[in-house]
């Protein structure tokens, strides 16, 4: 990514609001009303075999309810028999129980291997859909949404190798030739990976475009690229033109070549890859630290300057540019360091530490070339030194000693023990990364669909508030949009240990999340009051106030689908749908 732009979020200050005072918790009721699903929702557990992280990430943690949000709310799921199943709330007529649109052709009870099935609504008539098994469908549906003109068609099918999951897709027109490019998720075996989990992540982006002539609307793949990485991306979307890619994740990605421009980067690889020696080596005890450096056979002692100074050090040699500069780590008492010329022709360098004690963890500061050399006891005295960060046993009797840190009191920058995630955008004809963005300590929340016609958003947190950013692929300079913040939603949400999902209203009135089973947390964001309060406190008037709701649902069953719309929340469990009404229309 040498070529690509490091770019940084930027908040709108306009946007925060310095003076949240928190969320009041609400007891007015909640109205929740309860759809029985005929048949269970066509839930897939985990094999033995997907015991990875990423394969919980991915299929464990799946969200089983889909969202329609070219259509006013208006949900889908899959149940047992392949079934695809739609309800749509409609303000004038009573809640309709969910109905068929759509059945899967395959028996999936035969398969052994299969993933959950997954649906994309890539526009307002077309759908991308897989079964699980490793096919993918394109339909055309017509208008969704409970209109009589919903009848989804098969225009397209074909078995693309391993079961995937649909993570995105959308419906473009270039050149006057209709496409849809579809991104499908696996996690395969990696028979190279011997020391990591023995699986990496492919994400592959498909596009299937309109062949024939006028009025023959065949359909076939034109392109097909695939993506690997070590981590399940955050997030991953296509650009509503199909020209790039951008993907959160928090190991990197990259695009597999071909084997013939494989054999060529590999040659140009080994030139740059072969493993130098170390450029000097260096050892430390508690007050001094020793450096040995390697020089030509023809060198004497006149030819060798060595300037100490209490924070830097320079070596030349023969007037040439310098063998070893830079900023120490720390403080050195100058006046004492010394230098000679060893016996098999090397520099030896003696510096005295200013502070006694200390281990430096390097000597020049940024300088990679050297090689710290320990001697065993020191080896053995700084394992034992981090030993009671790691231990072999689980904490077995939790009441005997507290563990060390309570997770809840964490700060975001110490749960996030991920090294750092990064969000690229990858161009569709070079496949090179052309914009980076590294998030440190901005963990990832949730994505959602605020303009169907746009990429999705997602919502990171920023210190202890959540802020949403809206992708603009058409716009290189300001490429994220920060659209909406949730105040201390970030705080919030850390607390919560068994959150399963978050999700939020296209038109951010509020944020939820659910727990693995029954609880419903709302966090409406604050309205303009309709009577005048004051802060006790600060004897100043509050304006706004924002609100924290809670549902327990009436269900023993864990939760599998949680979607958000302006009014409702729809929440899926195996028997039963819930529709929990937040907003009244405006």
């Amino acid at each position: 990514a040498a070529s690509a732009a490091h770019c940084s979020l930027r908040a709108k200050r306009l946007l925060l609001d310095a003076r949240f005072e928190g969320y009041k918790l609400s007891l007015e009721p909640l109205a929740c009303y309860q759809l029985a699903l005929d048949a269970a929702v066509a839930e897939v557990a985990l094999r033995d075999d997907q015991y990875t992280l990423d394969h919980m990430r991915a299929f464990g943690m799946f969200n089983y309810l889909h969202l329609d949000s070219w259509y006013h709310d208006n949900v889908y799921y899959i149940d047992q028999y392949g079934r695809v199943m739609n309800v749509s709330v409609t303000l004038d007529t009573a809640l309709q129980k969910p109905r068929e649109v759509f059945r899967l052709p395959t028996d999936l009870t035969a398969y052994d291997n299969r993933l959950c099935a997954s649906v994309y609504f890539s526009s307002s008539t077309w759908v991308t859909l897989s079964d699980g098994t490793g096919r993918l469908y394109l339909i055309k549906s017509g208008k969704r949404g409970n209109s009589a003109s919903e009848k989804w068609e098969i225009v397209f099918n074909e078995e693309l190798g391993n079961p995937f999951t649909i993570v995105h897709s959308v419906s473009f027109v270039k050149s006057d030739k209709h496409s849809v490019a579809v991104l499908l998720l696996r996690v395969e075996k990696d028979e190279l990976d011997t020391k990591g989990s023995g699986y990496h992540t492919a994400l592959e982006w498909v596009t299937i475009t309109e062949t024939g002539k006028e009025g023959d609307h065949r359909y076939e793949i034109s392109k097909r690229r695939v993506l690997q990485g070590k981590s399940v991306p955050h997030y991953a979307a296509v650009e509503p033109s199909g020209d790039g890619l951008m993907i959160l994740s928090y190991k990197p990605f990259k695009f597999m070549q071909d084997e013939e421009d494989k054999i060529e980067e590999s040659a140009d690889e080994k030139v740059t890859n072969e493993k130098k020696d170390p450029f000097y080596y260096w050892q430390q005890t508690e007050d001094d630290l020793t450096i040995t450096v390697p020089i030509p056979q023809d060198i004497v002692k006149d030819d060798i300057k060595v300037h100490f100074s209490p924070d830097n050090i320079c070596v030349t040699l023969k007037d040439q540019l310098p063998l070893m500069e830079g900023k120490l780590y720390s403080s050195v008492d100058h006046e004492s360091c010394t230098w000679i010329i060893g016996e098999n022709k090397s520099l030896e360098i003696s510096l005295i530490k200013k502070k006694e004690g200390p281990h430096w963890p390097e000597l020049i500061v940024g300088d990679t070339r050297g090689e710290l050399i320990m001697d065993p006891s020191q080896r053995s005295a700084m394992t034992e030194s981090l030993m009671h960060l790691t231990s072999e046993v689980m904490n077995s009797n939790p009441d005997k000693e507290k563990p060390p840190c309570n997770a809840q009191e964490l700060e975001e920058c110490d749960a996030f023990l991920e090294d750092s995630a990064s969000l690229c955008r990858f161009d569709g004809d070079t496949l090179k990364i052309t914009h980076v963005i590294n998030l440190g300590s901005n963990q990832y929340l949730f994505s959602v669909v605020v303009d169907p016609k746009e990429m999705p958003c997602f919502c990171l947190r920023h210190d202890v508030d959540a802020l949403l950013w809206q992708p603009r692929s058409d716009q290189p300079e300001n490429m994220w949009e920060h659209i909406a913040t949730f105040n201390a939603l970030g705080y919030v949400q850390a607390s919560k240990q068994d959150k399963k999902f978050m999700a939020c209203a296209p038109n951010y009135s509020y944020a939820a999340l659910c727990e693995c089973l029954r609880r419903v947390f709302i966090y409406r964001q604050p309205a303009p009051l309709p009577t005048v309060l004051y802060n006790r406190k600060e004897g100043r008037q509050v304006g706004q106030v924002a609100k924290q709701l809670v549902a327990t649902l009436e269900a023993s069953d864990p939760i599998l689908g949680f979607q958000a719309t302006n009014e409702r929340l729809f929440v899926l469990t195996t028997k039963t749908l819930f529709l929990i009404k937040v907003n009244n229309e405006n």
